[in-house]
């Protein structure tokens, strides 16, 4: 399916304040940039985040942005600069560069050159690297290099010629982890995935027909649909020449699991991923996993957070190309507005989806 645009729907309420109190006595960042609270007593008004000691609640205030604290008399707190890029901020535009930096150099830059053009020490630019992607500068590097490889298997005349033009300088350090990168042999990738297994069941969830599809190294794909033989037709396409089995009792408990996790986001769900894709829909996947359950999130707002500002509409697209719904949360992602835009399971999947998600607002009690 496209990732086509709809018609405005409403997308699920903002947190309630009692859902904000609790994110600012956890001083969880993840909530930055969301809302702003003030205090009544100091005359401030900080970030979620804020180190501060904690207010009381009968002196707080919640705004939704800055200028509307602002407006409302408040003066940004000289602790946490709320009227200031946050530092996660801060810290994700210059990995961002760094990713860029990678993304372009036909050899693996060393660390030291990374760190230096990001005006930090080594031990701190690789820190703030890894805790912003989730990986190190090597492993990403590894990994662009890896969606090169991959590229170059499908067009350059042998094996060996893909590898060196990917810009691995030993054919053996490439082999060593080949069926970790491509699930198979360099020479069975290059054929479409002859002789891999895939084992895959289809169920019933509330939402429809659902696909689970996995690899001997974890999940690769989970698809929604209204007809059981044409997600079967669309996963033959994904892996052309593989070989598509049928899961057993094993493997029907895994889609259970998932399915359960439909049913029920808030019960969680920790599986192992076969993640496949390019370097940028990497950083943009690991961005979505970290979206809270019951929280949404704007394409500009995760293109910000992978220090991509701009690049809105690539993010849209690497939520498009995403074939693990739910475990890679791309429905959790909305337009600026807050309307929704096209999902790979259809809009009123996502709307459903949202709406399971959604964190109630707590009644009050009746005098």
């Amino acid at each position: 399916m496209s990732y086509a645009t709809t018609q405005p729907i409403k997308s699920p309420a903002r947190a309630s304040d009692e859902a904000r109190w609790e994110a600012v006595m956890a001083r969880d960042t993840a909530f930055d940039g969301d809302f702003y609270f003030s205090v009544a007593t100091t005359g401030i008004y900080c970030r979620p985040s804020c180190p501060a000691r904690r207010p009381k609640r009968t002196h707080v205030r919640f705004h939704e942005s800055t200028a509307e604290a602002e407006r409302a008399g408040f003066r940004p707190c000289k602790r946490c600069k709320p009227d200031q890029r946050s530092l996660f901020q801060l810290h994700a535009g210059k990995v961002g560069e760094a990713c860029r930096l990678i993304e372009a150099a036909e050899d693996e830059p060393k660390l030291d050159h990374l760190a230096r053009e990001a005006g930090l020490s080594p031990y701190h630019f690789h820190r703030i690297f890894k805790s912003v992607l989730g990986v190190t500068p090597k492993a990403y590097a590894i990994a662009h290099r890896h969606k090169r490889v991959r590229a170059e298997l499908g067009k350059a005349p042998t094996v060996t010629e893909a590898i060196y033009d990917a810009g691995f300088n030993s054919g053996g350090r490439f082999y060593a982890t080949a069926s970790e990168v491509l699930g198979m042999t360099p020479s069975e990738f290059r054929s479409g995935a002859a002789a891999a297994e895939i084992k895959y069941s289809i169920g019933k969830c509330s939402l429809g027909a659902i696909l689970v599809a996995a690899s001997g190294k974890g999940v690769c794909a989970i698809e929604f649909g209204d007809k059981p033989d044409a997600l079967r037709r669309d996963l033959q396409k994904l892996f052309p020449r593989a070989k598509l089995i049928a899961g057993d009792k094993n493997f029907e408990r895994l889609v259970a699991k998932v399915i359960a996790f439909v049913e029920n986001p808030k019960a969680g769900l920790d599986l192992p991923l076969d993640i496949r894709g390019t370097a940028f829909q990497h950083r943009v996947w690991a961005a979505l996993r970290r979206i809270p359950v019951g929280r949404t999130v704007s394409y500009a707002e995760i293109a910000e957070k992978i220090g991509a500002p701009g690049s809105a509409r690539a993010v849209a697209r690497a939520c498009a190309s995403n074939r693990i719904a739910v475990a890679i949360p791309c429905h959790r992602v909305v337009r600026s507005d807050g309307s929704l835009s096209g999902y790979r399971g259809g809009v009123t999947r996502k709307r459903d989806l949202l709406a399971r998600e959604a964190i109630p607002s707590r009644k009050k009690k009746s005098s």
